[in-house]
């Protein structure tokens, strides 16, 4: 499990083989080999590491359903360790099983806020809350009340812009999302 506040970007050092190798932009202290890592919102286990870098295994399915798949050398992702019982969650609980690709349709800039609007499949809309949690690249975010059949807008605050990278995507640009855990579960039982 994840809570979606990232601890820090990673930048893809290579994808040889069936492999992602990442440099953190700091330390993951304490990271250990078999561990979970949210990449870019996806739980990944730690294959090894070795003089600064992180280097896990991606399956097929894995680079067929999730943004990992089209990532090259020198792109920047989203790193957080897995939680460990007793902390507190930040974000929201978040599994690291991407529902769905989506696309960044616009960055609009008015009064100094950044609002990305993204569109998203539209069986998973109905999954969708007003003002409810949102996993866009493994960052937690909070929904805009307005949300319409297959899109959705997110605001972002200072902080998340200096420590993610959706401060670098730009339109067009595809994201992995993970919809709310409780409204996945509710909608899976009707």
């Amino acid at each position: 499990m994840f809570s979606g506040i990232v601890e820090t970007t990673g930048r893809v050092v290579g994808r040889p083989a069936g492999r992602l190798i990442l440099a953190p932009r700091k330390a993951l202290a304490g990271l250990q080999v078999g561990e979970s890592v949210a990449v870019d919102g996806v739980c990944l286990t730690l294959d090894s590491q070795r003089a600064g870098r992180l280097t896990f295994r991606l399956l097929p399915e894995t680079c067929r359903v999730t943004t990992l798949g089209g990532l090259r050398a020198g792109e920047m992702v989203n790193l957080e360790r897995s939680l460990r019982l007793g902390a507190r969650v930040g974000g929201h609980l978040m599994l690291g099983h991407v529902d769905a690709m989506g696309t960044l349709l616009k960055r609009l800039k008015r009064k100094g806020v950044l609002t990305l609007e993204i569109r998203i499949p539209k069986e998973l809309s109905a999954c969708l809350t007003a003002k409810g949690p949102i996993g866009v690249d493994g960052i937690s975010l909070t929904l805009d009340p307005k949300i319409e059949a297959g899109r959705f807008r997110v605001h972002l605050i200072r902080h998340t812009l200096a420590v993610t990278t959706l401060s670098i995507k730009e339109a067009g640009s595809r994201v992995n999302l993970e919809v709310d855990l409780v409204a996945k579960y509710l909608r899976g039982m009707l």
